[in-house]
Parts: structure tokens; sequence; C-alpha cells
């Protein structure tokens, strides 16, 4: 399977070491990329063949991962359609809708779009997959493989459900990093070091994170098995419960969601 990845930022640059790690061969893998840094870095941490345009063989690839910014989409569309007659199309781009992008590509429907988070960087992301009807079953076994190098991936037979991916697990990290920050600052201001508080906190996260995935059980349960009667943990709680947080942050997942389909009908308006 050749792979031709369209921009090479970071996601790109995750995407094709998950991939080498893997077994796949760089010389399946090529980027394109108008900066000449992310070509050099792709170069030299992974071997792989890039271009500063598109050139007619690297098209012809299997698969093309179109990695761009959302913005860009457009112009990388339209510059594509003359080329495309059978690749598997992935996009990654948050926000654009498969409907908009195959009329980008004059009506092409072989497209998958996910929406990847961050942790892809280190291998242990996860991605909502949602493919348009005409993709192959094989073509979805493609596409799942490639999300796959970098974590893991689930399907959705409605794409309008990547708007709830992307208010979850697309800005997921962030909830969780504004959740360090605080705990970091909770530890320093009861008179822990900076570093002190850091590594707390980050095990604490990293550790509570592998139990419940290693668990069978919901995090209710594993939630009160930790809360003794009368207890610290307890006592927390009760605080986070009288302020309403949990309440407050459904409500911030919401208006996430709304966010993205706004961004998803002002993309698709924009051409």
């Amino acid at each position: 399977m050749r792979i031709l990845f369209i921009g090479g930022g970071n996601m790109a640059a995750a995407m094709i070491g998950g991939m080498i790690a893997r077994g796949v061969a760089t010389t399946d893998i090529q980027a394109v990329d108008v900066l000449e840094s992310a070509r050099e870095r792709l170069n030299k941490d992974f071997g792989v063949l890039t271009h500063a345009a598109f050139e007619a063989p690297a098209i012809e690839s299997d698969v093309l991962i179109l990695a761009v910014k959302p913005q860009q989409m457009v112009a990388v569309a339209k510059a594509l359609y003359p080329s495309i007659t059978h690749q598997l199309v992935l996009t990654i781009a948050a926000g654009i809708r498969t409907s908009d992008l195959s009329r980008w590509l004059g009506g092409y429907r072989n497209i998958v779009r996910a929406m990847p988070n961050t942790p892809a960087l280190v291998r242990a992301g996860v991605a909502g997959l949602y493919a348009l009807p005409e993709v192959t079953e094989n073509g979805r076994r493609s596409a799942q493989r490639l999300l796959d190098a970098v974590g893991q991936s689930v399907w959705l037979d409605d794409e309008n459900q990547l708007d709830a991916v992307t208010a979850l697990s697309g800005s997921g990290p962030a909830y969780v990093f504004y959740f360090l920050e605080a705990m970091q600052m909770a530890g320093q201001s009861m008179g822990l070091s900076a570093d002190v508080s850091r590594i707390l906190s980050i095990q604490t996260l990293v550790g509570a994170g592998k139990l419940a995935a290693e668990s069978v059980e919901p995090p209710e349960t594993l939630r009160a098995r930790v809360t003794s009667k009368g207890g610290t943990t307890e006592r927390a709680l009760n605080e986070m419960e009288a302020r309403e947080i949990k309440r407050h942050m459904i409500a911030a997942l919401h208006a996430a969601q709304v966010r993205s389909r706004e961004l998803g009908d002002e993309f698709g308006a924009s051409a």
C-alpha cells in the first residue's frame, strides 16, 4: 500500500512514525509540504521521500492522507481533482465534511473522514472514523489500520456524530491538561514544590487512566472504591458536587459540539 501525506505537520509525522513502527516500508510513504523545514524533518526523522508540490508518481499512491489545515483544504482539493482516479482519500482535517470535500474533488466519493487527537503524537491517540457508502470494506480496513498505528479508532455510522467525537476526544486532551494545571496549582498552594506537584499530578492522571482502561467496571464504581466514608476523597468530591463541576463539564462539551457544527458550516460555505 503506497501512501502519500499531503501536509507534513505534527499529526502527519506521528502517523508516519507509527506506520513505520508497525512495519510499513519507508519507500511506501511519501509526503508533500510547501515548507522546507517540514520536508527536512520528515526526511531526517523517517527517511521518507518528500516533495514541495504535487508530482504525478506520488499522487498515484493507493492512499492520499489529507493532513493540511482546514483553511487550506479547498485549494488542496482543487489541485488534486485532475489526478484523482482510484485512490482512497483519508482526511484528518477538523471540521471538513465529506460532502464538501467530495464536491471540491468534483464528486469523488472514495473518502474516509477521521477525527484523531493529539496523543497520537505518542501513539496513544484515539480517532473517530466515518466512510462514505462508496468506500469498500478493504478501504475501510486500510483507513483503520493507518489510524490504529497511532492508537485506537472507532467507526461511526452517522457523520454528524463526528461533532460529538470532536468535542469529547478531539478537544479532550485540553480538558485533561486544564485539570492537570489545577492539580499542580493546588499542590503548590499546599506547600509542595513545582517539580513534586508535577510528578504527582501527571502520574496520578496516567495511572488512573490506565486503571480505567484495564478495568471492566464503570468509572463511578472505580471512584466509589477510593472514596471512604468521611474521608478526604469524599470531602473533595462533595466540594466538586456542590459547585456542580460535572454539570458544567457536560455543558462545556456540548458547547464544543455546537462549535464543531458551526465550523463545518463555515468551511463548507468557503467555496
